[in-house]
């Protein structure tokens, strides 16, 4: 019975973060994607270096979750940029 709750559980919340992120609108936050291909490198080249899924590098590269400032900074000594590179510039 706890096994199958969890399972509900775990249906519902997905269900919940997705109608989330469909209902509000997307403000892309990161360049990561626009820096990868600056450099000729690819989100598979990124995820294997930091140790992550390719799965989390799309979600960062779509703009759909974001890394951490210290994965952020990790990202640009990679790339040999500055890490305001990566993020989307808030001037006008």
């Amino acid at each position: 019975s706890f096994g199958y709750d969890f399972q509900v559980f775990r249906i519902l919340r997905y269900l919940q973060e997705t109608l989330i992120i469909s209902i509000v609108a997307k403000v892309n936050l990161n360049r990561i994607k626009s820096v990868l291909a600056e450099k000729n490198k690819s989100s598979k080249d990124l995820a294997s270096h930091l140790g992550k899924t390719e799965s989390t590098v799309s979600r960062w590269c779509t703009n759909e979750v974001q890394p951490s400032i210290e994965t952020l900074y990790e990202i640009s000594k990679l790339l040999k940029v500055d890490i305001r590179e990566l993020l989307v510039s808030t001037a006008k």
